[in-house]
């Protein structure tokens, strides 16, 4: 998709469709109350051609609702496309985000390919509008339907942004430039989630991260099974010991001219390219989406790529573990003692329990390279799905600091992340009478939390944050905002916590 930022009036753009937003200013709480509209536009010409639809009280602004109004008159655009933000002063930028990808998906399936959009001349600041928007639609031009012969292109080839002229220019270019950037690298994440296991071997995804690395200009070294043994990665190696396809260990390094000698920050992803579970093995059921379960070193990848074009003054090493998890006869058991990094010893209870194990080198690789804040990013349990559902995925934080870091990332990345505890309670349920932890918790209760408590171990007084993405890296429906598939969450967040410590 060609974005391209304006300062035009909407009435005088042509194009196939035009959107803008509309809110609902009535504060009523009763159930029946009528809606008080206004378009989020100064012009009169657009607020004329919509008006008499919108005194019918049939549109009633909810969010990413829509009205389609065809040859408006005044408009030089062929169709107006009207979607609500919902209440009046509860829009947020991320509901903007939404409604502007709102705006791509209905325009996709009708054959248009060039729409305009009006940013909000109102209520948001320029920046964060421009970025939203530039975002939402961009994201919402992805659809995971690659190997389909029947596949048509539906993808939007143009769209302009069209900025009011009360906007501080600046703000609204830089807005629209990163916005471009950052959503171009979720789609990029969602592009290496959505290849089957037979396309996206750990091998291939570390020529596709080297590959990336060159064209935006950072470092990347991709190194196989001899490396993990030189490093005594015993944990890491056990997961893909059981597979013909050989692991890669892919470091990443973001290194700007200014930067500060600290803090360094470590970017850890898990990289399982197809999990079966290993011995303990899954059910049939499901498990052709556990192509995904490489979602977070996707994660990982992509926010390389914004991080190395945004160009924050801050030191970035990022390391994606990329494995296949197979039975075989070569596989590990339950029951087998492992040897970390580290120089801990792991009790392995349940063989898919893997993730948390090539996290574990990972995490332990990233501060011996000298990182001093750790972020890890994994589609690490079911768990956390049943405790979150799929409306926030899961963070976990041993540092207060680094935490409020990351709640200040999710202001501006509109990803919605819930906080779980990380107390010392619950390392009594990785204990093992063999070993100095075991693999998978005593009991099935708080799953998702000793999963995290196995990391915590490798990562000691770090201050480090985890995102248990795995309720929320793979979408199962289509929203009216982005096609179902790989949703490439964590990328805006990683990028806009690292941000945070270079400013």
């Amino acid at each position: 998709m060609k974005t391209e930022l304006v300062f035009t009036p909407s009435a005088a753009v042509s194009s196939e469709l035009l959107a803008v937003f509309a809110v609902d200013n009535n504060t009523s709480k009763e159930k029946d109350a009528k809606p008080e509209l206004t378009l989020l536009i100064s012009e009169e010409a657009v607020k004329k051609a919509a008006a008499f639809v919108l005194s019918t009280g049939e549109f009633k602004a909810e969010a990413n609702e829509t009205l389609l109004l065809h040859s408006p008159e005044g408009l030089k655009a062929a169709r107006l496309l009207v979607i609500g933000l919902g209440k009046a002063g509860k829009a947020t930028p991320h509901d903007l985000r939404k409604a502007a990808g709102t705006a791509v998906r209905f325009a996709k399936p009708r054959g248009i390919r060039s729409l305009a959009i009006a940013a909000p001349a109102t209520s948001f600041d320029a920046k964060l509008a421009l970025r939203a928007i530039t975002e939402g639609a961009i994201v919402a031009d992805f659809d995971s339907d690659t190997y389909r012969t029947d596949r048509k292109d539906r993808s939007i080839q143009s769209l302009t942004i069209l900025a009011p002229e009360s906007f501080d220019k600046t703000g609204a270019e830089n807005g629209h430039r990163e916005g471009a950037i950052i959503a171009e690298s979720q789609n990029f994440a969602r592009t290496l989630i959505n290849e089957p296991g037979n396309r996206m071997t750990p091998t291939i995804l570390g020529s596709k991260a080297a590959e990336m690395a060159k064209e935006v200009g950072i470092q990347c070294e991709v190194y196989g099974a001899d490396k993990l043994h030189e490093l005594k990665m015993g944990a890491f190696w056990s997961v893909s010991q059981g597979s013909e396809e050989p692991p890669a260990l892919i470091v990443m390094t973001y290194e700007p001219e200014g930067a500060p000698a600290g803090p360094v920050i470590g970017l850890v992803g898990k990289g399982i390219t197809f999990d079966t579970g290993g011995i303990s093995i899954k059910p049939a059921d499901g498990m052709e989406k556990m192509k995904y379960d490489m979602a977070g070193g996707a994660a990982m990848i992509g926010a390389m790529r914004a991080i190395a074009q945004l160009k924050p003054k801050v030191k970035v090493i990022s390391i994606v573990c990329a494995a296949e998890n197979m039975p075989s006869g070569k596989a590990q058991k339950p029951g087998d003692i492992q040897i970390a990094m580290s120089g801990k010893s792991i009790e392995i209870i349940n063989t898919d329990a893997e993730g948390r194990l090539v996290l574990a080198d990972g995490l332990h690789y990233a501060r011996q390279l000298g990182a001093t804040h750790l972020i890890d990013a994994a589609t690490l349990t079911g768990a956390v799905a049943v405790a979150l559902g799929q409306i926030n995925a899961g963070v976990f934080a041993n540092n207060e600091e680094a935490f409020q870091h990351f709640s200040k990332a999710l202001e501006i990345s509109g990803e919605k992340f819930w906080r779980l505890p990380v107390e010392d309670e619950y390392r009594d349920q990785i204990r093992s009478s063999i070993a100095d932890i075991q693999n998978t918790g005593l009991t099935r209760y708080g799953g998702a939390i000793t999963a995290a408590m196995f990391l915590k171990e490798f990562v000691e007084d770090t201050p480090w944050l985890h995102l248990d993405i795995a309720g929320m890296a793979w979408l199962d429906s289509d929203k009216s905002w982005i096609a179902r598939g790989p949703s490439g969450i964590a990328v805006r967040s990683i990028v806009e916590w690292v941000r945070s410590y270079a400013e």
